[in-house]
């Protein structure tokens, strides 16, 4: 779909989507402080719709913006088959931006690691991080910017909670392992199925991210699926499992490290914020009689079932 041949609803529909998507970009932005004046921002490009959604986004705000700040597009080459070296190039000229190519064969470290049949997307991924990392302080880059958003990020936070038995994610920023960049995912509030209809509006040359012939992790693709079903029979459920996230309550979970539960007593009641209430408002959570639902419509089986991951 190229935006020059929108129909007047499709152009209406366009310009909502681009409104709320720098919107939710924006408000991120600002909300965690993202962006700063006199900032230079790597964004990596992978090729795929959320890094090109970021960039275009990135773009049109900077030049809204009432802070300056520099964009250099980087994409890594990672020597995969088939991968087409010309789409990113002639893209980014287009677009007239600063841009770099950076080229390390990791296909073949990869491929030399991990046997036959086995998702590589891990290791890739740890060797992707590191390269940029490095071509971020290279360019001279104070931030460096990543393309994950929402799904991503609640995705992430039920892989470490059923297979890690943590409760973490993605934060929307960060400080890199190696200490010496600014990671930031301007994205964060923005929902997939949004930067997917964005894209497909803007036409993106995608490339593919399975060139390498690697699926997708088991586990992830079992939560995505997870989330994809709430999302089509509890609208809001994603969202609020993301929200929830941003309103932590330390008191009213179990980690000794983020809660000094050891020495608590009354004297110290005036320093909390929450009491003894399980949930904020019960009627929500499962309905009742009184309820607009009723009780009798409240389905136990819609409930996360953990053993079916």
């Amino acid at each position: 779909m190229n935006p020059e041949n929108l129909t007047v609803l499709e152009k209406k529909q366009f310009a909502k989507l681009n409104k709320k998507l720098r919107h939710e970009t924006g408000k991120a932005i600002i909300d965690y402080n993202m962006i700063e004046d006199g900032d230079r921002v790597m964004v990596c490009l992978s090729g795929g719709a959320d890094s090109y959604t970021m960039l275009d986004i990135l773009i049109q705000l900077q030049a809204a913006a009432p802070i300056s700040f520099d964009i250099i597009a980087v994409n890594l080459d990672q020597k995969q088959p088939g991968f087409p070296e010309d789409i990113l190039p002639r893209y980014l000229e287009n677009l007239g931006i600063e841009y770099k190519i950076v080229q390390k064969d990791t296909y073949s470290i990869v491929k030399d690691k991990i046997p036959e049949g086995k998702t590589t997307c891990s290791l890739c991924s740890r060797l992707r991080r590191g390269i940029l990392y490095n071509a971020a302080v290279e360019l001279r880059a104070t931030k460096l910017a990543l393309g994950h958003h929402a799904d991503d990020i609640v995705e992430t936070l039920f892989l470490n909670m059923f297979f890690g038995a943590k409760m973490k994610t993605m934060p929307p920023k960060l400080i890199s392992d190696d200490k010496r960049n600014i990671v930031i995912r301007p994205l964060a509030y923005c929902r997939e199925a949004d930067i997917k209809a964005y894209s497909a509006f803007k036409a993106f040359p995608i490339i593919p991210c399975n060139l390498c012939g690697s699926q997708e992790n088991l586990q992830r693709q079992a939560v995505k699926k997870m989330l994809a079903q709430w999302d089509e029979t509890n609208p809001g459920r994603v969202n609020n499992c993301f929200n929830s996230i941003r309103n932590i309550v330390p008191s009213h979970l179990a980690d000794l490290k983020a809660f000094d539960f050891v020495n608590m007593d009354l004297e110290r009641a005036d320093e909390l914020t929450e009491f003894d209430t399980a949930f904020d408002n019960e009627i929500d959570v499962i309905p009742t009689a009184q309820s607009k639902s009723g009780v009798e419509n409240f389905d136990p089986t819609e409930m996360v079932t953990i053993v079916e991951l």
